[in-house]
C-alpha cells in the first residue's frame, strides 16, 4: 500500500484554512496545515486582522463537529436582526428602515459575529488539541507536483510532503491555484473598505445595521461590549481614493465624518481600534479543482463584504468536501471526488457572486434618481412577506 506523510495538506493559516484543518482533523484525517505568515492572535499586535466574520446558522453544525463552536460561542455576538437603512436622500439621514428578523424563519439568530484575530487564536488552540494535525506557521507552499495517485508538495523550509489531497485555502492570490494552472475572473470596483471597531452609547440589541447612501454600504455588526460600552465592528465601503483620505484623517476629524455617515443611529461613535484598509473585488476560479487539489474559500471565490456571504460560502465548500471524503475515504482526492465537489459547488458559487455583485453595484449608486429607485425596490421586497422570507432563507445559504 502506498505510504503518505499526511492524508491532507491545507495551504493557508487564515480563518478558512484553520477551519479546514480543524474540520478534517476532527474527523480523523491526518492533516498538515502551513502558512508563510504566522497567525496574529492578539488584538493590539501589529498586523492583527480587525475585520470580523459573521458565521451564519448553517455554519454552527460544521464548527461544532470541528470542536470549534464551544471555544467560539462565549466570544460571539448574536445577529438577530438584519437592518437595512436607506439614507440616499439629499441629506445623510434615514428615510427608509427595514428590519429582517430571524424569528420570522427560525428560532435561532441569523448568525454570530466574532473578530478575525480572536477566531485565529481559538482555532490555533484547537489544532494544538488534535494529535493528527500538524500546524507549521512560517512555512509556505513553494511547489506542487501532482500525479494521478498523489501530490508532492515542496515547502519553503526545504522539506516536502506526500499527500492524497491538497486543499488550497490560501487566499485570493493562491499560490496553489497558480501552481495548478487554474484561471480566475476578477472584477474590480474601484472600491476599498475601512475596517475598525467602535463603541457607542446606544446598545445594538443584536441588530446588524447596513446604511446605504453612495459609494458602498456603511455596516455596523454587533460585538460583545468593549471597556463597558456597547461595541460594533464597522466596514465602511467607498471609492478607493475616498477611503485613503478617510484613513489618513486625525481620529477626531474621522469620528466627525463617521458619525455623519452613520446617521447617528447609535449615538456618537467612538473609535475603539485602529483603521485598516482592504481592497474590494469579486473573483471566481474557472473551476474549483485540479489534479489532487481542491480550491476553497478565497482561492475559489471572493465577494465584497455584503450579507456575510464570504466565509459562509467557504464553509459550504468544506461541508461538501467533507461529505465526499467521509462517504468514500479510500477515494480521498481522486478525480471523481473532486469533479463531484466542483459540480456541487461551482454553480451556486457563481450565482452568489453574481448576486452580491449586483447588490454592491446598487449600493455604489450616486445619482439621486437611481438612489430613489433603490429605496423603492427595498420597500417593495420588504412589503411582500413571502419574498422577504425567501430572501432571508437564501441569504443563510443553508444548502451546500
Amino acid at each position: 500500500m502506498r505510504q503518505f506523510d499526511f492524508d491532507i495538506l491545507v495551504s493557508g493559516g487564515g480563518v478558512a484554512g484553520l477551519t479546514a484543518a480543524s474540520v478534517f482533523g476532527s474527523t480523523g484525517f491526518s492533516v498538515l496545515c502551513v502558512d508563510p505568515a504566522p497567525p496574529v492572535t492578539d488584538r493590539e499586535a501589529d498586523g492583527a486582522d480587525l475585520r470580523t466574520t459573521a458565521f451564519l446558522q448553517p455554519a454552527q453544525a460544521l464548527l461544532d463537529r470541528a470542536g470549534l463552536w464551544e471555544r467560539l460561542a462565549p466570544h460571539a455576538a448574536g445577529l438577530q436582526i438584519m437592518r437595512i437603512v436607506d439614507a440616499g436622500g439629499p441629506e445623510p439621514e434615514p428615510r427608509l428602515t427595514k428590519d429582517f428578523d430571524a424569528s420570522d424563519i427560525s428560532e435561532k439568530p441569523f448568525g454570530w459575529n466574532l473578530p478575525n484575530w480572536l477566531l485565529r487564536r481559538e482555532m490555533v488552540a484547537r489544532l494544538d488539541d488534535l494529535p493528527n494535525v500538524t500546524f507549521r506557521p512560517g512555512t509556505g507552499v513553494s511547489t506542487v507536483f501532482t500525479r494521478q495517485a498523489e501530490a508532492r508538495v515542496g515547502l519553503s523550509d526545504g522539506t516536502s510532503a506526500r499527500v492524497r489531497l491538497v486543499i488550497a485555502a490560501d487566499g485570493r492570490h493562491s499560490p496553489v491555484r497558480d501552481a495548478a494552472g487554474v484561471p480566475v475572473k476578477t472584477t474590480r470596483y474601484g472600491q476599498k473598505a475601512l475596517a475598525f471597531a467602535v463603541t457607542h452609547p446606544v446598545p445594538h440589541n443584536n441588530v446588524s445595521t447596513e446604511i446605504h447612501r453612495s459609494g458602498g454600504p456603511f455596516t455596523l455588526v454587533p460585538l460583545p461590549d468593549f471597556n463597558g460600552m456597547p461595541s460594533s465592528a464597522v466596514v465602511w465601503m467607498e471609492q478607493g481614493s475616498e477611503v485613503l483620505r478617510l484613513a489618513a484623517l486625525p481620529p477626531a476629524v474621522f469620528e466627525a465624518e463617521m458619525n455623519i455617515r452613520s446617521c447617528n443611529l447609535y449615538g456618537p461613535l467612538t473609535l475603539a481600534s485602529r483603521r485598516t484598509v482592504w481592497p474590494i473585488i469579486s473573483q471566481v476560479a474557472e473551476r474549483m479543482y485540479a489534479e489532487r487539489v481542491a480550491l476553497v474559500a478565497e482561492a475559489a471565490h471572493v465577494v465584497p463584504p455584503i450579507g456575510a456571504q464570504g466565509l459562509n460560502m467557504s464553509l459550504g465548500d468544506m461541508r461538501v468536501l467533507l461529505e465526499l471524503a467521509e462517504a468514500a475515504p479510500d477515494r480521498l482526492g481522486d478525480a471523481a471526488m473532486l469533479e463531484t465537489f466542483h459540480k456541487r459547488r461551482h454553480t451556486e458559487v457563481r450565482t452568489r457572486v453574481a448576486g452580491i455583485d449586483l447588490l454592491n453595484r446598487a449600493s455604489m449608486i450616486s445619482a439621486q434618481p437611481l438612489r430613489d429607485l433603490r429605496a423603492a425596490g427595498l420597500n417593495a421586497i420588504y412589503s411582500l412577506a413571502p419574498v422577504r422570507r425567501t430572501m432571508m432563507q437564501m441569504g443563510l445559504g443553508a444548502k451546500g
